[in-house]
């Protein structure tokens, strides 16, 4: 039998909410394409450029130039030698400039939002958590833990939010609507409080990367405790659904909008397939990723 996760975290949440198959296959089995993202990796070199950027600037005292400039440097060591497809947006070289964009219009030391000061005396910069819920691991008897990582934690308009850096190709009218009903960052939020934080929403800022030009959206959610409430009633109805779909080895397809959502899901060949496992091997390779080191291992 497949081992059931001790760890649960909103990437493995909203793929079972998508659909139980791709949960099955990507965080049970921990199948993952062969072929990196491009969105993936630029995004996770972004991410880096702006944590050390931040911590420079607010934990180590280093001016406002050289925090830009470490990261900077840390965005190209992390996007290293990563060949980027030609119809993407997101090369090296746009992705440094879409970093320059974001310190032009958020300047360091100018920026409203500034990262929360923790008790310990770091601020609240790539803010991690593990949450012990109420509900046991079928095997070992321990509870499972929700796990993830924010972007930071800051002060802002005389609350505490939590703030998300995303990357994009545009910046529609409905950007800014999409992030009402977020469940990532109301896990957010849930964990935050949970750690004794009293965080109200989240800050959502994008920034649109094409060939030719950058843009950015700023938008600001609150969530009610109601809102809260559901979700985390949502989060133990997911588990108890999983405990079934588990303990029966039954994986149900979700053959619906899903299935093209975001591109593609990677799946779709290997669910219309007879012999799916072939599929497996060819395109495939066994990864798993830890929400609580933030690091994959081969398997």
């Amino acid at each position: 039998m497949i081992p059931f996760p001790s760890v649960i975290d909103s990437t493995s949440l909203a793929a079972w909410k998508a659909c139980p198959q791709k949960y099955l296959r990507e965080h049970l089995q921990h199948w993952k394409p062969k072929s990196p993202s491009v969105h993936l990796h630029a995004g996770a070199a972004y991410a880096q450029g702006l944590e050390v950027a931040r911590r420079s600037f607010y934990e180590e005292g280093k001016g406002k130039e050289m925090s830009e400039a470490l990261g900077l440097e840390a965005l190209l060591l992390a996007y290293g030698a990563f060949q980027c497809p030609a119809d993407s947006a997101k090369s090296l070289e746009r992705m440094l400039g879409a970093l320059e964009f974001y310190f032009e219009r958020y300047p360091l030391g100018e920026d409203p939002a500034v990262p929360l000061l923790l008790p310990n005396g770091k601020r609240a910069i790539e803010f991690s958590f593990a949450i012990p819920l109420d509900f046991r691991h079928p095997v070992t008897g321990d509870p499972l833990l929700y796990a993830g990582r924010c972007d930071e934690l800051v002060e802002f308009a005389g609350g505490i939010y939590n703030l998300d850096d995303k990357t994009t190709s545009s910046l529609g009218a409905s950007w800014s609507s999409q992030w009402s009903m977020r469940g990532q960052f109301i896990g957010y939020c849930w964990a935050a409080q949970k750690s004794g934080i009293p965080v109200s929403g989240t800050i959502v800022r994008g920034v649109s990367i094409l060939k030719t030009k950058y843009d950015t959206a700023q938008a600001l959610v609150n969530f009610s405790p109601l809102l809260i409430e559901r979700w985390e009633a949502g989060l133990y109805k997911f588990l108890r659904d999983l405990l079934v779909a588990w303990e029966r080895e039954e994986y149900t397809y979700n053959l619906s909008e899903s299935c093209n959502a975001y591109g593609g899901c990677p799946f779709t060949r290997i669910c219309s397939s007879p012999d799916p496992e072939a599929w497996l091997e060819m395109g495939f390779e066994r990864r798993e990723w830890s929400p609580i080191t933030r690091t994959e291992s081969k398997l």
